[in-house]
């Protein structure tokens, strides 16, 4: 640590070099920011290469040189490369216009390509192309090459879970993609390697810039939602906001009343001297009830300072979960005994989340703070009673009650900082967070044993990460220190084996660069994976008198090293990963106790090591009023894996066939026919048994300049979008059937005066919050 303290003074100390400072900014034909142009400085009359940056988010950029006579070059991928003579310091405003040479022939006029590489991301132009009518945030999302979005988990193909920001601000809760509207994004970055300046356990992460925002006054944009699958489901969302001068203030009213059912068939095997199979019909149908309020106030006070404070507030008041299964065991095929499971739950939670910010400017350095406090509370009673027939016996009656109840605390504070450095730029930044987490569980009949756990984690970061660009070369480089100290506490007294202390080190490097018309972009990085707080309870769930299911307070962290490559050339899009996973956490059924070896207890343990290659393949031409969008995507693992048969070899290949067409007619509507198509295969320690896809459709309208729009969507027609699927767990397997059903839902929103917020908070202790 104190090498790395060293190294930032040093690199501080070096900006003070005497030079010149030019700054400007980039724009696009519609006067919209244009980030990671090249611009570049050449020296006259030889036009040699003198330095070179990439504009910044809102198409910034600051250069340094101390030579005389300059010429200013600034390009970017689809736009007309531009010279001019530098005459003063300030650049002003520099618009590249399209290239009309780069847009192929089946292009519609004046679409740029829809996807490109641009400094650390994959970029896709929403904005002048259909994805505008694409319905929300979340359904823009899914349209993305590589992308999987559903009820607000977003999945990039080869990396996981994506961590998402909306123009620079960390995405608090998966309803702000709802609340988004797809005509209100102007770009979408995928960055499937992220660098130093994350943190170590985000895989990818997602960007969304938005529009710029028009006008000043009371805006308010509101979307009603309903769909019918199991039962009816509605939403009603508003958003409303206040700007005057550099005041602004917005906020959100939320509210779902959701109905829905998980229906699946279980086979559970376990191969002892005997073999004991459990089948087992499964009916869950839920009801819950969901209320968010957010509140946000913001003060710029001019371009280089503002100010900000933000508050979130969740509360679902109903979450009631009936239980119903019919379980047969037999011992050799023989029948043992039935049993009959119903039962209840009800999880209720709070949680109450408050940022404050401040971005802004001191001389050449650029400053992000972010302060954040996250207070949740949960309660989840169940009750569960169980009729057993054994062969030839009396039937019995037992009853289950439990109480789980949880609660959450996070304090913690992150300031990043910028500034120019020989012709580049240099990015550092710090970290705290604390968390505790405090859980008690109950069973009231003695069948289980009580447990009280308590988590307190202390959590410092830091980070330096800079960027410069030869010539066509843009290259990056940056390194990241965590450390973290967790301590464990079972009924109130520290655990010594199961309390750790981390010290971590994560290197990051990335090349972006032309192969005559290709961008090409080549990464590496490490990162990890640290156990969410609820795998590592130590307390044991009941299911059945078969079947329980806990935590694991042994977990250690998931260390990952990932290479990937990325190339880029018109409607033409490649991406290779390639993954080294160390103690990977899977999950898997083990023995509950040598007493009764045949009653399971799932749970999560660290798999040695892994290996991954990945690949997606994206072709998204238009041809008139047809625009369609092919993706290929492979995923083979290298994984040995314990299975009732001895250890054997999970390599088989999965692939993902996604087909989707969008056709816009006349007079603004448009019709959505989207397929996606799974082949079996092997995935960790699950093997998918046979392909399974869905086949969905949607159709839009908008009205009055877009202020009125409708939507009507059906998805998965053929009830054909569950796998079924077999975990392995040594000599248990556990067979899964889920249930697919179609459904049908309808988007009403209209909007007034409606503006993006100003509101520049990023969060901080993101990694720590998630795990919770």
């Amino acid at each position: 640590m104190r090498q790395i303290l060293s190294f930032l003074l040093c690199l501080c100390a070096a900006s003070s070099l005497p030079a010149q400072t030019y700054t400007g900014k980039v724009t696009d034909e519609k006067s919209q920011p244009l980030p990671y142009a090249n611009v570049v400085l050449l020296s006259l009359p030889d036009s040699a290469f003198v330095t070179g940056t990439v504009s910044d988010e809102s198409g910034a950029f600051t250069l340094k040189s101390e030579k005389p006579d300059l010429l200013l070059r600034v390009s970017s991928i689809g736009y007309a490369t531009l010279y001019n003579k530098v005459e003063k310091p300030d650049l002003g405003t520099i618009q590249l216009l399209p290239d009309a040479q780069l847009l192929g022939e089946v292009v519609v006029k004046g679409d740029l390509p829809k996807v490109r590489l641009k400094g650390d991301a994959m970029v896709t132009n929403v904005a002048g192309t259909i994805l505008e009518k694409a319905g929300t945030g979340n359904d823009l999302l899914d349209r993305i090459p590589g992308v999987s979005a559903n009820d607000g988990t977003v999945n990039v193909f080869g990396s996981g879970n994506a961590v998402i920001y909306i123009n620079g601000r960390k995405m608090r809760n998966s309803s702000e993609l709802d609340q988004l509207s797809s005509d209100n994004v102007k770009s979408v970055e995928v960055v499937r390697n992220p660098g130093a300046r994350y943190e170590a356990s985000v895989k990818a992460v997602i960007r969304i810039i938005t529009k710029k925002a028009q006008g000043e006054g009371f805006g308010f944009n509101n979307r009603f939602y309903t769909s019918y699958q199991y039962d009816w489901n509605v939403l009603d969302q508003f958003n409303f906001n206040y700007r005057k001068g550099g005041f602004d203030l917005g906020g959100m009213l939320f509210g779902v009343n959701q109905k829905f059912e998980d229906n699946k068939t279980i086979i559970q095997r376990t191969y002892l001297d005997k073999v004991w199979e459990q089948a087992s019909g499964f009916n869950s149908p839920y009801h819950s009830q969901t209320l968010s309020a957010m509140l946000s106030l913001n003060y710029q006070f001019n371009e280089n300072h503002s100010i900000g404070a933000r508050y979130d507030f969740d509360r679902r008041p109903k979450n009631l979960q009936h239980i119903s299964m019919e379980t047969s065991v037999t011992r050799d095929e023989n029948e043992y005994e039935r049993s009959q499971s119903t039962g209840m739950s009800d999880y209720t939670d709070t949680r109450h989340l408050l940022n404050m910010y401040y971005n802004g400017c001191a001389g050449d350095w650029s400053l992000d703070f972010n302060a954040d406090g996250m207070w949740t509370e949960s309660k989840n009673p169940q009750y569960t009673d169980e009729l057993l027939t054994p062969a030839g016996g009396v039937q019995t009656e037992q009853s289950v009650t439990t109480l789980a109840l949880t609660e959450n605390r996070l304090y913690a504070a992150k300031l990043i900082a910028e500034h120019p450095l020989w012709s580049g730029n240099l990015s550092v930044g710090t970290e705290y967070t604390y968390s505790s987490q405090m859980s008690r569980y109950t069973n009231k009949e003695g069948i289980l044993e009580d447990n009280h756990n308590d988590i307190k984690e202390n959590a410092v970061s830091a980070f330096a990460e800079y960027a410069y660009s030869f010539g066509n070369l843009q290259a990056r480089a940056g390194v990241r220190y965590e450390h973290l100290k967790s301590d464990y506490y079972e009924d109130g007294v520290k655990s010594a084996e199961q309390s750790r202390v981390y010290d971590n080190v994560f290197p990051s490097v990335s090349l972006a660069f032309p192969i005559g018309k290709v961008q090409t972009q080549l990464t590496y990085s490490g990162n990890i994976k640290r156990p969410d707080y609820y795998d590592l309870r130590s307390g044991i769930s009941y299911v059945n008198r078969y079947s329980y299911e806990s935590g694991n307070p042994y977990l250690e962290p998931a260390i990952e090293h990932v290479v990937s490559l990325n190339m880029s050339y018109g409607w033409l899009y490649l991406n290779v990963n390639y993954i080294h996973g160390k103690d990977v956490e899977i999950q898997y059924s083990r023995a509950y106790s040598e007493e009764n070896p045949a009653v399971s207890l799932l749970t999560h343990i660290n798999a040695p090591e892994i290996d991954k290659l990945n690949a997606t393949f994206t072709l998204s031409p238009s041809v008139g009023i047809w625009s369609p969008q092919l993706t290929l995507m492979f995923n083979q693992q290298w994984f040995r894996v314990d299975t009732p048969e001895g250890r054997r070899n999970f390599n088989n290949p999965v692939g993902v066939f996604q087909w989707d067409n969008t056709f816009a007619f006349p007079k603004g509507f448009q019709f959505n026919l989207d397929m996606m198509v799974s082949t079996r295969g092997d995935e960790e320690t699950i093997k998918y048994m046979k392909p399974y896809g869905a086949l969905n459709c949607s159709l839009y309208k908008s009205f009055f300049s877009g202020c009125l729009s409708f939507q009507l969507k059906a998805n998965d027609l053929l009830n054909t979008a569950q796998p079924e699927c077999t975990l392995y767990s040594g000599n248990r397997t556990i067979w899964v059937d889920a249930e697919s059903r179609r459904s049908i839902a309808l988007t009403v929103r209209y909007k007034f005066n409606a503006t993006k917020s100003k509101y520049k908070g990023t969060g901080a202790g993101q990694e720590q919050r998630s795990r919770m």
